[in-house]
């Protein structure tokens, strides 16, 4: 798929910055390149910045939205993540854990100005997923708690019909989870509608796994969410957070899957209630 192709495109740009963590200058790069790709489609872009309290001090953070108009005053919300692990020692590039889920959603940013579109789509990518130090208490998913906690107070999640949040999403071999937090109705709608398009061995997966993702943000206000996820990287997840997260895992034809999966959602969820 031409799609998916450039996607990857989008990735490999954003994987040769380098490792991406919150505060450093490729993270800094990242985010201009992230703006001015989402401002060329004409969409509407928000910058929301915050500063973080982490285990290593206040960290200036940015969330990023690009919003695209539809009829409804609805609002369907695609997510990801677009930081990157940091640890000592560690050159993490996270092609498939940060970069894909960038890249893909530039990508489809590029691609729903040519759609007819009934709700609203925004497109969110998210600062600070990666833990800084351990994934415990608060240490994780600073982007996507802000994002929520804000909506929840301005009233933007009375309009929120549903989130779809992508992470690690650009695996050669590509088998998502079944995520059991996410929202029942809207897991199988995404499941249903993989399935329809003919991507069975993507979507073969029913037995229920527990993830902790920035959709969990999202359920905690009361936002119907689902995570999108490959959490077998490698044999035994063996490639995830580890310096062999590179281009050469990823392949163009997953993330062409993920584009269509993701756009005929949108459509379908136009027909929800």
């Amino acid at each position: 798929m031409q799609a998916g192709k450039q996607a990857l495109a989008w990735t490999t740009k954003i994987v040769e910055l380098g490792p991406r963590p919150p505060g450093s200058e490729a993270h800094r790069k990242q985010q201009s390149l992230v703006i001015d790709a989402l401002r060329a489609t004409g969409a509407s872009v928000e910058e929301v910045a915050f500063t973080a309290q982490t285990p290593h001090g206040p960290i200036e953070m940015k969330n990023v939205i690009a919003k695209f108009d539809g009829a409804s005053d609805r609002v369907v919300v695609i997510s990801g993540h677009y930081d990157t692990l940091s640890r000592p020692g560690l050159h993490f590039v996270g092609a498939n854990d940060g970069g894909s889920s960038t890249g893909l959603l530039l990508q489809l940013a590029a691609m729903l100005p040519e759609q007819s579109l009934r709700d609203d789509v925004w497109l969110v990518l998210f600062d600070g997923e990666e833990s800084l130090v351990l994934w415990t208490g608060s240490d994780h998913t600073y982007g996507s708690r802000h994002q929520a906690a804000q909506w929840s107070v301005d009233g933007t999640a009375e309009r929120i019909k549903a989130l779809i949040n992508v992470d690690m999403i650009g695996d050669a071999d590509l088998r998502l989870a079944y995520e059991q937090q996410s929202t029942l109705w809207l897991r199988d709608l995404v499941w249903d509608v993989g399935t329809r398009l003919g991507y069975t061995e993507v979507f073969a997966n029913r037995r229920l796994t527990y993830i902790d993702d920035d959709h969990v943000s999202f359920l905690q206000v009361g936002i119907p969410a689902v995570d999108l996820i490959d959490f077998d990287y490698g044999a035994g997840n063996q490639y995830w957070h580890t310096e062999q997260d590179t281009l050469d895992k990823l392949s163009s034809a997953s993330l062409g899957v993920m584009l269509h999966v993701l756009l005929e959602t949108i459509d379908k969820l136009a027909t929800q209630p």
